[in-house]
């Protein structure tokens, strides 16, 4: 992991030097900043693999940086962006997700998790820069589809009438349940608990919701149905 570069952005020092020294164990390259202006100088300089940004920090908001870095030309707009925040309300996990974060979580918090999030949100940019083409996803046992959908559960990409679809790790893992209980009707309880609830906490029907709004805009298709009063439903037509 030598080559894997983290910019950490978060202002209170003994976190920001404690999860730098736990993923620089891990063999990751950390670079760190406790201000926003520190962090969007170092983002420029060392072009990270990966942020890991707090909201609320003394000089600005994270939640437009994150926007900022989506905005981008070329491949830093893809950079992997993992919110570790303070805010434990519902709508600022929605808010944070809706800003373009690959994964968001609060504090306090495991660092034993974070390594995990962290490391499954770089696995999927890895695959994304892979230079294969849909056609190879859509073989093998790794790989479900549906009419012109098709996901690679082994290298985290998914396609959509041939072009490569630009997922969050929370978008993948929604559109990968839909797909492995095509045409079955889906409880919201069900879908929050297979996709969010992995760590036993609670969290609100709003963020599903947000998050099928997104995920069928970047479908483009009428495949995810809502079913009032209950759920939802993956219709392969």
């Amino acid at each position: 992991m030598e080559h894997i570069k983290i910019l950490m952005i978060e202002d209170d020092e003994g976190l920001n030097r404690g999860v730098s020294f736990a993923l620089e164990q891990e063999g990751y390259a950390v670079v760190s900043a406790r201000t926003l202006q520190e962090g969007k100088a170092l983002f420029e300089k060392e072009n990270p693999d990966a942020v890991i940004l707090d909201l609320n920090l003394p000089d600005g908001d994270g939640l437009r940086f994150c926007k900022e870095i989506r905005q981008l030309p070329g491949d830093k707009a893809g950079t992997a962006v993992l919110m570790l925040t303070a805010r434990d309300m519902e709508t600022d996990e929605i808010m944070g997700l809706a800003s373009g974060a690959d994964d968001y979580m609060t504090k306090p918090f495991s660092v034993a998790v974070l390594k995990m999030r962290l490391q499954n949100i770089l696995r999927r940019k890895e695959a994304r820069s892979d230079s294969n083409p849909a056609a190879s996803a859509d073989s093998g046992e790794d790989a479900v589809t549906s009419g012109d959908v098709v996901l690679d559960r082994k290298t985290f990409r998914a396609f959509s009438g041939g072009q490569e679809l630009d997922l969050s790790m929370t978008e993948f893992r929604l559109l990968q349940y839909f797909l492995e209980n095509k045409n079955q009707a889906l409880l919201k309880e069900q879908i929050l608990q297979r996709v969010w609830d992995t760590d036993g906490n609670f969290v609100e029907e709003n963020t599903l919701s947000v998050n099928i709004s997104r995920l069928r805009k970047k479908l483009g298709g009428n495949y995810i149905r809502t079913i009032q009063g209950i759920g939802y439903l993956w219709d392969e037509g």
